[in-house]
């Protein structure tokens, strides 16, 4: 089945994109809605929807190449450091987000709901839960 996600178009060269890196496996190319300044997407070329989808080789692959580009960002834009988030909901192609920041920045947190705990019992009734599923 062909690739039919907006990645996959890009990849093609179907849809234009701001590429900054790529090779015979992964394509680099900067957010078309960034988060700050050089927010760059990591795809690999071949389609996995999900991050446990992925193999593990081409998996250890993607954060390996993840690292190289957060060194060039860090060299090259500057910045202090790269937030690094693996979502995947809204394409449904793995990848991962490298969005570089500072230091003296205020991250913003209202794009992340908080849904706290009622209560220890209730955390570790969940710690359990995720156990249980490595049985």
């Amino acid at each position: 089945m062909e690739n039919d996600t907006v990645f996959g178009k890009i990849i093609r060269g179907e849809i234009p994109a701001t590429k900054v890196y790529e090779d015979e496996k992964f394509l680099a190319f900067l957010d078309i809605d960034p988060v700050t300044k050089g927010h760059t997407l990591l795809i690999p070329k071949e389609k996995y929807t999900w991050i446990h989808d992925v193999p593990d080789d081409l998996l250890a692959e993607s954060f390996i190449k993840a690292k190289e580009i957060i060194l060039a960002m860090e060299k090259g834009i500057p910045c202090d450091y790269v937030q690094v988030g693996v979502v995947g909901k809204d394409v449904p192609h793995f990848h991962i987000h490298l969005i570089p920041r500072n230091l003296s920045e205020e991250v913003m947190q209202t794009s992340r709901p908080h849904t706290p705990y009622q209560d220890k019992e209730e955390s570790l009734s969940f710690a359990e839960k995720i156990k249980s599923g490595f049985k």
